[in-house]
Formats: structure tokens, sequence, C-alpha cells
């Protein structure tokens, strides 16, 4: 049976299933979810219904784009994915995200199995990775996101009891998932956390990505800030498993712009935005989505998002060169 799974490229494990189908699963839900909220947005801005309607339809159709993502991280056949299309939509209608994520990662694995098994493959395999999938979405999928649901709360209420610690907690647990190699943005978006707790998650995740972003600008110069700050700061992990040190300055950049955006300045974000940081300015663009656009909340943002991080990153991470705690290329991403 070992051998036959092998064979078949089925390999269950937490990498597989939690770093790598779950950070394809991200890209799923940006280019649907996330991408149709900032559409909807500015069509509810310049008031043009059609752009709302395209928005919506685009936010619709997630459940569909984590199947066929999902699937492929997964290396399931062409045929399987485009059957766990219909997988990730139903987990999606029955369970949210997490049910979608769920019912895909069964179809997807039961698909491959049979795949090329039988003479009539092309009626077998999408039915037995439908039927699979549909049947996990069916039975699991309201269970699993009342569960992720569940525990979202449970953090907003923490917040609302102790807002300093919980802020600051939340920011730094999101912002480390945001650096590590599985989804903070997944996550984030299967919790549904919302308001305050989406904000501090959001700037968590900023001051991870500005300030490795401007902690590293002497090893990596202008590109460096660039491709970790808007893009992602998962760059830098094989830096950090060779000198866990360089991740104190952004992680103290997170701890102190969360409690100040969520308590000095009341930002609030979404579930879409709250793993997401600056990378592609999305962090950002959904609080603007939640708050609207005014120059004072364009100033809030830019000093909790970027502002901060990037000061208290530098100070933090000079300090430590300093001492001699980080040296020069510990940072470099041309030595990664």
């Amino acid at each position: 049976m070992k051998a036959f799974l092998e064979k078949k490229g089925v390999q269950p494990s937490l990498r597989t299933y939690f770093i790598k189908a779950m950070g394809q699963m991200t890209f799923g839900l940006f280019a649907t979810l996330i991408i149709g909220i900032i559409i909807r947005t500015i069509g509810e801005q310049i008031q043009i219904e059609q752009i709302i309607e395209l928005g919506q339809f685009t936010m619709d159709l997630y459940g569909a784009a984590i199947g066929a993502a999902v699937a492929l991280a997964l290396g399931a056949p062409n045929f399987v994915v485009l059957a766990t299309i219909v997988c990730g939509a139903a987990g999606a209608f029955y369970g949210g995200p997490a049910g979608s994520f769920l019912a895909v990662i069964v179809g997807a694995e039961i698909g491959k199995i049979v795949a090329g098994e039988t003479k009539i493959d092309i009626l077998v395999t999408p039915i037995a990775t439908i039927v699979s999938g549909y049947s996990v979405a069916l039975l699991l999928g309201a269970p699993i996101q009342f569960l992720m649901v569940s525990i979202g709360d449970a953090i907003t209420w923490a917040t609302t009891q102790q807002p300093l610690i919980m802020s600051s907690v939340v920011a730094v647990l999101m912002g480390w998932a945001l650096t590590a190699p599985i989804s903070s943005a997944a996550i984030a978006i299967m919790l549904d956390v919302q308001g305050p707790v989406a904000a501090a998650a959001a700037i968590g995740c900023a001051g991870q990505m500005v300030g490795f972003a401007v902690a590293s600008y002497r090893d990596n110069r202008v590109s460096g800030l660039l491709s970790i700050g808007i893009g992602t700061s998962m760059l830098l992990v094989p830096h950090i498993i060779r000198n866990p040190r360089i991740l104190i300055p952004p992680t103290v950049a997170s701890l102190v712009a969360a409690p100040v955006g969520t308590m000095v300045f009341g930002l609030i974000n979404n579930a879409a935005g709250a793993g997401m940081g600056t990378s592609g300015l999305v962090g950002p663009i959904m609080t603007f989505t939640e708050m609207g656009f005014t120059w004072l909340i364009f100033t809030q943002v830019v000093v909790c998002y970027v502002g901060i991080p990037a000061v208290v990153a530098l100070i933090v991470s000079e300090w430590m060169r300093k001492k001699g705690w980080i040296k020069q290329n510990d940072m470099n991403l041309l030595e990664g």
C-alpha cells in the first residue's frame, strides 16, 4: 500500500497539507476573494453598479479557486484538478474557506489514487473526486467552519478584555505565521477575524515585512526594500534558521505598532487583509475598505503599517549590530 501511494504521489504529512497546500490556497484566495473585495470597493467608491457586481462575482468564486490551487499544490493530474473545482465550491458553500480546504484535500487525494486505474478513467476519476470531496464538505464543512469561527470569536473577545496584551500577542503570532512557510492569509480568513483584531494581525504582518526590509537594508538595498517590504518576509526563512536573532527587530516592531494602531488610532481591518500585511499593499487597502478613505486615516495607516515598524526595527537592528548579534550579510537575500 505504501508503495502504491508513493507511486500515486499521495504523501500525507503536515508539511504537505499545512505548508505546501495551504500556501497555494492563498493564491486562490488572493485571485478571487481579495481581488474581488478590492474591485467591489472601487465600484462602491465611484458608484458604478457593474464594477460592484464584478467584484462580488469574483469573491463568490473563491471556493472554486481554492479547489484548483490546492489540487495543483498536491500534484494532481489535470482531470482531478478540474474536478476539485466542484469540491472547493461545495466546501465553500457548506463550510466556508476551511470547509473548502478540507474538501479539496480529500477529493484531490482520492482522485489521484483512482486516476488511471480503470479503462473508463474519464468517468471514474471525476466522479470519485467530486463525490468524495462533496461528502466531506457536506458532513464536516459546517462543524469545521464553526470551530474556526469560534476560535476567531474567542480571540476577538479576549482582545476586548485585554486590548494591550492581546493586540500584541495577535500581532506577533500572525507576523511569525506570515514569515514562516505557512499561510497567515489563509489562517486569518478561516478564523474570520474582523475589526481591531484583524488590524492588529495586519499591522503585525506589516511589522515583519517592513521591519525586515529596513533591518536588512545594508545587505539588500532598494531591491530588498521592495521584495521584502511589499513582497514577503518569507524570503528570509533560511537566514532566520542560521541566525534566529534577526527575528528580534521586526518582532519588536510588531509589538509596538499594533497597540498604537488599535488602541490609539482605532484602526480596523477584515479577514482578507489581516494576514497580508503590506504584501501587495492589501493590508492598508482593506483598512480603507472598512473605514473609508480620509487623509487622517491615510496618515494613521502609514504611521502604523510603515512608519513605526521601520523606525523601531532600524533602531533595534542597529543596536544589535553594535552588540555583534547581527553581522554583515546575515540577511543578504543573494546568500539565501
